[in-house]
């Protein structure tokens, strides 16, 4: 039966997550945080930086995280399947469209309408993503208990090092992780 919800649940996120993987990313926290309850929203932001730092869609490297978190490896297969299988078909299907009917007005038309509304499913993923990362408990309450403050602090870090000194994406997030783990290990020291 988990196996089976597995597969349904990123096949309807295969099938409706138009505009790439940070346009899934709120159909898979909707399905696999709110829905079914099988990650908390921490482990869905941790789960956002290991699908990007693994090579692959990260809608699919989600899937198997999932699955395999769920379901070990037979998990892991079934809701990669499930969110593959919808891309296979609709791409099949579309390129034989386009190929017959690109020269259509209307169909160049309705794909530039497409694009405000894939910004915005983008933008509602990094906003969602952010939320998660800089509150504890994963909503909008600020309050000084909620707010993670050494968060912010690694991200105005990480996107400093991004855009100041065009460094690589994964050294700044092994250098925030090595960071991370410091200051641990520092505040787990006895006063």
């Amino acid at each position: 039966m988990t196996l089976l919800r597995l597969f349904f649940s990123f096949l309807q996120i295969g099938a409706l997550s138009f505009g790439g993987g940070y346009a899934a990313m709120p159909l898979i926290q909707d399905q696999i945080v709110t829905v079914h309850g099988w990650i908390s929203m921490d482990t869905f932001a941790d789960l956002v930086a290991i699908a990007e730092m693994t090579p692959g869609p990260i809608a699919v490297n989600a899937a198997t995280f999932v699955g395999t978190r769920i379901a070990g490896p037979a998990g892991a297969i079934i809701a990669t399947l499930g969110c593959i299988l919808p891309s296979c078909i609709f791409v099949t299907l579309l390129a034989c469209l386009y190929t017959r009917y690109r020269s259509l007005r209307l169909l160049q038309q309705t794909l530039l309408a497409l694009r405000p509304a894939i910004v915005a499913i983008i933008a509602k993923a990094g906003v969602s993503i952010l939320i998660a990362a800089f509150f504890l408990d994963g909503t909008l309450r600020l309050s000084g208990d909620n707010l993670s403050v050494r968060r912010i602090g690694f991200f105005i870090f990480a996107l400093f090092l991004l855009r100041k000194t065009k460094c690589s994406p994964i050294l700044a997030m092994v250098l925030c992780g090595v960071l991370e783990m410091a200051f641990s290990a520092f505040a787990a020291l006895p006063a």
